[in-house]
């Protein structure tokens, strides 16, 4: 086998390797868990060696500087208090969802106007708006890290590929007949995920456009999907109860993932793709392993629907949003509440961490979004302004911008 490259991911303490092996090009992903601000990484590259063949002596001075890159930035402090940049009336109906590119430089807008628009974060300014669908766009992404492309995803039952630059549309995937309601770019960014009322999934090819498999085993609505990092894997999220995970090279089911006894309605890998976080309107999230299949733990403590979950970067936490208006977050391997996030008046309808991993995002109905320290689980900071829900709010990738969708038919930009 021959090693072609690092990738690295400057917050995620990982490391993709592509590779050579009888022609073919693979990837492998490295878990760094044990970097952290202050850690001896002489010691942590011995470790790799030892445990990772593909790094060679020749490989270890493009090692150390990667693992000092990455260690400056988790030395970068993170006090930034957020003030609102710019509010923009972005729609003319409430918006769905809200992305960034990875460089942070753009984010779209998803809205029940059914179109999608692409903005300038630094100045606040419209590029593009992407007119086609004849519904409401549900689900958007950009194709990151390169983010060149869009897709939406709408209750048209069509996905659309467009150009990033020109809002050129590229593609209409044709072939749900229900409603598409999320969707995801692999890693490669050479095929789109799609997940649909119609009780489906489908991998379609960006290059030709051509559906590549239709993924069947749910019997009811799928709600949610995501590949893991290195692309060879999906996992869906549906309505029937049950989480299926989907080999991508073949098509194949692995696993049907049981237990949960009510609709699913956030999935997703960590950052190795060893682990499924899971939640559910059981009012519980489930964290599975992926080798067998099996439920690691159980979180409970919700009094209510949980919403959405995520993982914080280094896989070792998990952040669980509930309709009972309260966050938690919970040790991945061991299961506990670490940090209870209470202060909304409303459901938690989204969540996330923040790049570093220090505070948690959350956006609620009560038409704030909150920032939260990870340790401590006081709040940090109240991002009021919307006169209505905010349905979706994510961090840039240097987490120093925040943007804030809402069904009062506007976004902010908080810096």
């Amino acid at each position: 086998m021959k090693l072609k490259r690092f990738l690295l991911r400057y917050y995620p303490p990982g490391i993709i390797l592509e590779y050579e092996k009888a022609g073919k090009f693979n990837t492998k992903s490295i878990d760094l868990l044990d970097l952290s601000p202050g850690c001896d990484t002489e010691k942590l590259i011995d470790i790799i060696k030892e445990t990772e063949p593909l790094i060679t002596d020749s490989c270890i001075p493009k090692l150390k500087h990667l693992l000092n890159r990455l260690q400056e930035k988790l030395n970068q402090p993170d006090n930034h208090r957020f003030s609102l940049f710019k509010k923009l009336q972005a729609h003319i109906l409430p918006l769905t969802n809200v992305a960034f590119n990875k460089s942070g430089t753009r984010f779209i807008t998803a809205s029940y106007d059914r179109t999608c628009k692409i903005w300038d974060t630094a100045s606040g300014a419209e590029i593009h708006t992407l007119v086609g669908h004849r519904n409401v766009v549900y689900a958007i992404s950009f194709n990151n890290p390169y983010g060149d492309k869009i897709a939406t995803g709408s209750f048209d039952k069509t996905c659309k590929l467009w150009s990033a630059e020109t809002g050129k549309c590229y593609y209409t995937f044709h072939g749900h007949t229900a409603e598409i309601v999320c969707l995801a770019f692999n890693p490669q960014s050479t095929m789109i995920a799609t997940g649909s009322m119609d009780t489906t999934a489908r991998l379609w090819d960006i290059g030709t456009g051509e559906e590549m498999a239709t993924l069947v085993g749910h019997s009811a609505e799928i709600i949610s999907l995501s590949f893991n990092t290195v692309g060879n894997q999906l996992v869906t999220g549906s309505f029937d109860h049950t989480v299926s995970l989907w080999d991508i090279p073949s098509g194949r089911l692995v696993y049907t993932l049981t237990g949960h006894r009510g609709e699913i309605s956030s999935v997703q890998f960590n950052w190795s793709g060893s682990l499924i976080a899971t939640g559910s309107m059981d009012k519980t999230c489930k964290v599975w392993n992926t080798l067998n299949g099996k439920c690691v733990t159980t979180l409970t403590g919700h009094k209510d629907e949980v919403l959405d979950v995520c993982f914080n970067y280094t896989g070792q936490l998990i952040a669980t949003a509930s309709a009972d208006g309260t966050a938690r977050v919970h040790s991945a391997t061991r299961g506990e509440c670490t940090v209870k996030l209470e202060g909304h008046e409303g459901e938690i309808s989204k969540i996330c961490f923040n790049p570093q991993g220090t505070q948690v995002l959350t956006a609620s109905s009560d038409k704030t979004a909150r920032l939260w320290d990870v340790a401590s689980g006081s709040c940090l900071q109240v991002l009021q302004g919307h006169t209505d829900e905010i349905f979706s709010s994510t961090f840039n990738y240097e987490g120093d911008i925040i943007i804030t969708g809402s069904k009062d038919n506007t976004c902010q930009i908080w810096r």
